[in-house]
């Protein structure tokens, strides 16, 4: 799945990272019970997680015209109190028939539309936010329109970012740049569920990690590790540099204030430097202990080799052989913000938890102090 997130981030990635940071939401992460773990893949469009709603309508479709619209093709209840009566049953056919008319009316906007952007080899694919009636249906698959009903309203946004085009609120004056394009639409259909792959866009700006197993238990896994990634490649993007993993950063850091900075210091301050560099090589032996490896002997041999590299290199452990090893050789890298954040929380949360201790000692000695004389006393009276 690495290079499947890695494709994913720079779909959706702007030119210019620092003025506008990219937006997560902009990719969509389908879960499917089938398979195996090794099929996930990255969609280079979206995967919706419904299907068409009439039998007829085509499963497979090439040179699509993708229209996102929220305009009703079904009856609707009135916003506002209001009542239609009859006094005859012709009257209530009348009734009926004025209503299906301004249905089909409709319908036959959306068709004639069709006809006049399609040419050949081309087909057209309509994705409604809100109903379509099974008479409109009918409509809509007789001309091999595929259409998608009650779609979700964020699939419809991230629809017009993959595809292009616009938003269509209503059926009148219907232009050809509201459309959007994509090269294959087709349906899946799991058991009772039904998948519609939009693929193979044009300029996506919203795109789909679809993830495939055989039991939700892997499923789940899959879609942590991804969300996990998606993360790790965002912040390596807008902060524009890594650093090396493995503990090499901690080993560095704490070599550096015990070989220099705690040289350079005098008093009681040089103590909380040393306790400062011991408490960052927690990373480093906790990565050795969790490898199953003793923990001294590991350290010892980082900062030997370190020493033996004259300092100019970042060494890391690896987990495997417990051996030294060069990080950046391996492709092991941290996130920058995320080490820069955890240095800074460490030193916030230890003062916060000395100031308790300072607060809880000033409540006692308050508790100690003798009351104050009033002036009131016997030889007064």
């Amino acid at each position: 799945m690495t290079e499947a997130v890695v494709d994913a981030i720079q779909c959706i990635a702007p030119p210019d990272t620092t003025d506008s940071p990219i937006d997560l939401n902009m990719i969509e992460i389908m879960a499917m019970p089938r398979k195996m773990g090794t099929d996930s893949r990255f969609v280079n469009g979206l995967v919706l997680d419904h299907g068409g709603r009439h039998p007829d309508m085509p499963k497979v479709l090439n040179n699509c015209h993708i229209m996102t619209c929220n305009v009703t093709f079904e009856y609707e209840r009135t916003e506002v109190q209001s009542g239609f009566f009859y006094k005859t049953a012709d009257e209530r056919e009348k009734l009926v028939e004025s209503e299906r008319k301004w249905l089909d009316e409709r319908c036959k906007q959306v068709v004639d539309f069709k006809r006049r952007v399609c040419k050949d080899g081309e087909s057209f694919v309509m994705i409604n936010q809100k109903g379509i009636d099974p008479l409109s249906l009918d409509i809509f698959a007789k001309e091999g329109i595929l259409c998608l009903r009650r779609a979700k309203r964020r699939n419809m946004e991230r629809m017009t970012l993959a595809c292009g085009g616009s938003p269509i609120h209503s059926v009148e004056d219907l232009d050809e740049s509201q459309l959007g394009w994509a090269n294959k639409v087709s349906e899946v259909t799991l058991g009772e569920d039904k998948f519609t792959f939009v693929e193979e866009c044009k300029h996506p700006k919203s795109c789909t990690l679809l993830l495939q197993g055989p039991n939700t238990h892997t499923i789940a896994q899959i879609q942590d590790a991804v969300r996990d990634g998606l993360r790790a490649v965002k912040n390596a993007i807008e902060d524009a540099a890594v650093v090396p993993g493995a503990g090499a950063f901690e080993l560095a850091a704490a070599m550096n204030l015990k070989d220099k900075v705690a040289k350079e210091t005098r008093g009681r301050a040089k103590l909380g430097v040393e306790a400062y560099a011991e408490a960052l090589l927690i990373v480093p032996k906790t990565l050795a202990e969790n490898s199953g490896l003793d923990v001294q002997d590991s350290i010892l041999r980082l900062v030997d080799e370190r020493d033996a590299s004259g300092g100019t290199m970042a060494i890391g452990l690896d987990c495997q052989s417990g051996e030294p090893m060069i990080p950046a050789d391996e492709g092991i890298w941290d996130n920058v913000r995320v080490k820069r954040q955890c240095l800074y929380l460490s030193t916030v949360l230890a003062n916060q938890l000395l100031l308790v201790d300072e607060v809880m000692r000033a409540g006692k000695q308050m508790g100690r102090q003798p009351p104050e004389d009033d002036g009131m006393g016997m030889g007064g009276m």
